[in-house]
């Protein structure tokens, strides 16, 4: 599961933009093969004063939480071309924003600790996984 959590100040984003945005999201992920219903997208909007970076408040900001599941990085050469990949996603909707402060990171977080709807998740790229993707539907495997 990729879990987004994007803090930011008011404004950065619209009603049209979160849709658009977790869709793009949404599409990566399933472009390398997961199932779309793996990828929850969270808008927490975060008032200026607080949200502070080097100790001061931020007028305009954003810092992105991505907790990776349900696949993880092999090598730095990997995890290099997500973060670009991820920076491509995330580029079109900050980079309008000329005095926008914006971060992400990526957490990748043991999938031994992870269910959904009471399910442990089949292995990845698994015929289960495959069908899981294929209906978008979680089911006993």
């Amino acid at each position: 599961m990729p879990l987004w959590t994007i803090h930011h100040t008011p404004g950065i984003f619209s009603a049209a933009d979160k849709r658009e945005l977790a869709a793009r999201i949404t599409d990566h992920y399933e472009r390398v093969g997961l199932p779309r219903f793996y990828v929850v997208a969270l808008f927490q909007e975060t008032a200026p004063e607080d949200l502070y970076v080097g100790g001061e408040p931020t007028p305009a900001g954003v810092r992105i939480v991505i907790d990776h599941i349900a696949r993880r990085a092999g090598d730095k050469e990997t995890r290099q071309r997500i973060a670009v990949g991820i920076k491509k996603i995330l580029a079109p909707f900050l980079e309008r924003h000329p005095d926008v402060h914006w971060e992400f990171h990526v957490d990748e977080t043991s999938e031994d600790l992870w269910m959904i709807n009471g399910l442990i998740p089949p292995p990845g790229g698994s015929e289960a996984e495959k069908r899981w993707a294929k209906e978008n539907v979680v089911s006993g495997y």
